[in-house]
């Protein structure tokens, strides 16, 4: 399990999460297992885990212990699989952490990582029709343009997709490597790094539709969880931060507050965390890529 990925944040996590050891609990992002695995440890034998992940191979993870159901499904069907599952009075806790494994990272062939020249793949879900390739050598400039600066928040989209559109002309871009021979010109040298995890997290984001994803989820997930219940959720970058913090303060995505007939507006959620809870130095210092984490954490107060 942690060769595949180093959970994050999973005593924190956890400890946030249970609220009855004999409850029935949710694993949204499962990954290598770890936090389903500390989930388990805390449960008792009449507790249950439902577990998701589009990944085929964290298939490969999954524990052998009969309290656990594995679904290798994307988890914007949750509230699908819980009615499925017979839990129609629903889940006592939700969990999600909405990173990219490390093994994805690490996996050459993947094309998450610009450490490697590998194919531009991309896909979460191996199965899935879309890839970092096809977006890159099918989306015209002014859609390249906008999915740069809306899902990278970089300020020099326009350049990005020009340059891009630019070198395909005389060949498809099939590769880590091509893509960053096409935009080199434009790395900054204090910040390269940083400038491409942007390009990145943007192709990634579209490949694998993950910000409507997420909507869908958390649509889901308040269905899905009984009053009372906790979801709790472990974000990486300000997009999806922003819709997560958005969704539990105002039980919409967008922020709005509504009021009922009475004036009064209230959220379906009642905030456990009133900030969000970062890794400490010492596990930033064990583990880097927990250093943009945030986690937060709520309870369902009423009915939807």
């Amino acid at each position: 399990m942690s060769e595949y990925h180093v959970p994050v944040m999973l005593h924190e996590s956890v400890s946030e999460l249970i609220t009855d050891r004999s409850g029935i609990y949710v694993d949204a992002t499962f990954g290598g297992g770890g936090h389903s695995k500390r989930i388990l440890s805390e449960l008792t034998k009449d507790g249950r885990l439902l577990a998701f992940d589009r990944d085929a191979e964290a298939m490969e993870n999954v524990p052998e212990d009969i309290r656990i159901n594995f679904v290798h499904n994307n988890f914007r069907f949750i509230h699908n699989y819980i009615l499925a599952g017979g839990y129609r009075d629903g889940v006592d806790g939700i969990l999600a952490d909405l990173g990219v494994s490390s093994h994805q990272f690490d996996t050459a062939g993947r094309g998450f990582s610009f450490r490697f020249d590998a194919p531009l793949d991309m896909r979460m879900n191996t199965e899935g029709e879309i890839t970092a390739k096809d977006v890159i050598n099918s989306y015209s400039n002014e859609e390249l343009e906008r999915l740069f600066r809306v899902y990278g928040e970089l300020r020099e989209s326009g350049r990005i997709a020009a340059a891009i559109c630019s070198a395909r002309t005389a060949a498809p871009i099939e590769t880590t490597g091509q893509l960053g021979k096409a935009i080199e010109r434009l790395l900054p040298g204090f910040a390269e790094h940083k400038f491409l995890a942007k390009v990145y997290q943007a192709l990634r984001i579209e490949v694998n539709r993950e910000m409507r994803s997420l909507e869908k989820f958390l649509k889901g997930a308040l269905k899905s969880l009984k009053p009372g219940g906790r979801i709790v959720i472990i974000t990486y970058h300000s997009l999806e931060d922003r819709m997560v913090k958005n969704f539990l303060k105002t039980g919409n995505t967008g922020g709005e507050t509504e009021s009922d007939i009475y004036g009064m507006r209230p959220s379906p959620f009642r905030m456990i965390t009133r900030k969000p809870v970062t890794p400490s130095e010492d596990e930033i210092r064990s583990n880097t890529r927990a250093r943009s984490a945030k986690l937060r954490v709520a309870e369902k107060v009423r009915e939807q």
